[in-house]
């Protein structure tokens, strides 16, 4: 029988009896947070671990103990650089990777900014939907060919989706108000959809796509957020839960919030989890528009799961970033 998971599952139990030998897996954004964890259970388990990063000094010191669990156990963790916010970099990671050969099992696209300022990507992108998306589809589709049959895409998404559909006509804010959460929900929504859209492209091979939502985890993507604020909201919503009877909200720790990751990367069915939206160790609902969710609710909603919404999203990253894949 199965074992269930939930909300406070942690990557060590949803790894418990999990042997990773021989397996080779792509994550992104080691040098902090989930991306770390993620890598760290992961190699612990006796995976070949390949994590990118931008700072790459950086990476090397939060990922000390990782190498050292990891040569225990028989895994390993290489580090390669990588700045999603600049394709020059992303297609010279690319070329590297291509250039050796050695196929992945899994790639995890865990990397990402969140409710930044009104910035741009190298390239002249929107910062949140360049290196949230933009990054990871030139990234992933260059790869593709590497990807073993059987084989799995893991986007880190969000709840954060439920703040804005993607938007393909005003994609970098040239004539929309500058929103720094709209902005990180058109994100998070593109991740979904990439999801689906190269779940239906590679399904036929064998490889599936799913994303996940880590749960509320307090990492350096909260870098641009205040704390008071941070601070605040969450006392306003227990006190709501509270008058409801309701358990408090908690945040997370990083292994609980990386179990979502690890989860969908080796331990759920592939069938279950293929052009889906996962949080809290299991495959979310749809929720409805009109249906409204608060921080603490599950569930998805159904643009980021709509075929003609990944398909236009495809079309039209193809466009930005001037490759057909």
């Amino acid at each position: 029988m199965a074992k269930t998971f939930g909300a406070t599952s942690t990557t060590d139990e949803v790894l418990s009896g999990v042997n990773l030998k021989g397996k080779r897996i792509f994550v992104t954004g080691v040098s902090a947070g989930l991306g770390v964890e993620t890598a760290r259970s992961l190699a612990s388990h006796g995976a070949q671990v390949v994590g990118a990063a931008r700072d790459l000094a950086k990476a090397e010191v939060a990922t000390a103990l990782v190498q050292k669990d990891a040569t225990s156990s028989g895994g390993s963790l290489e580090l390669i650089g990588l700045d999603l916010a600049d394709l020059k970099s992303v297609r010279r990671c690319a070329d590297a990777l291509l250039a050796r050969g050695e196929p992945f099992d899994v790639f995890i696209a865990n990397a990402g900014v969140m409710a930044t300022p009104f910035l741009h990507t190298a390239d002249g992108f929107e910062m949140q939907f360049g290196t949230n998306h933009l990054g990871h589809f030139v990234l992933v589709n260059r790869i593709a060919a590497l990807i073993r049959k059987g084989g799995r895409l893991i986007n880190l998404a969000s709840a954060g989706h439920r703040f804005s559909n993607v938007n393909l006509e005003d994609p970098n804010f040239e004539r929309t108000p500058y929103d720094p959460w709209v902005a990180y929900g058109r994100s998070k929504s593109a991740n979904i959809l990439f999801a689906v859209a190269f779940d239906r492209r590679h399904r036929g091979n064998g490889i599936r796509a799913a994303a996940v939502h880590p749960g509320g985890v307090q990492t350096e993507l909260d870098r641009h957020l205040d704390p008071v604020h941070i601070k605040k909201t969450i006392e306003q919503t227990n006190k709501r839960l509270a008058s409801e009877g309701k358990a408090p909200f908690q945040l997370k720790t990083i292994p609980q919030g990386a179990a979502t990751s690890v989860w969908a990367t080796v331990v759920a069915p592939a069938d279950e989890i293929g052009g889906r939206y996962c949080e809290n160790c299991h495959v979310g609902r749809v929720v409805s528009d009109d249906v409204t969710i608060t921080a603490t609710s599950e569930g998805v909603r159904g643009y980021a799961l709509d075929p003609k919404n990944a398909e236009a999203l495809w079309k039209k990253s193809e466009e930005m970033v001037g490759e057909k894949f």
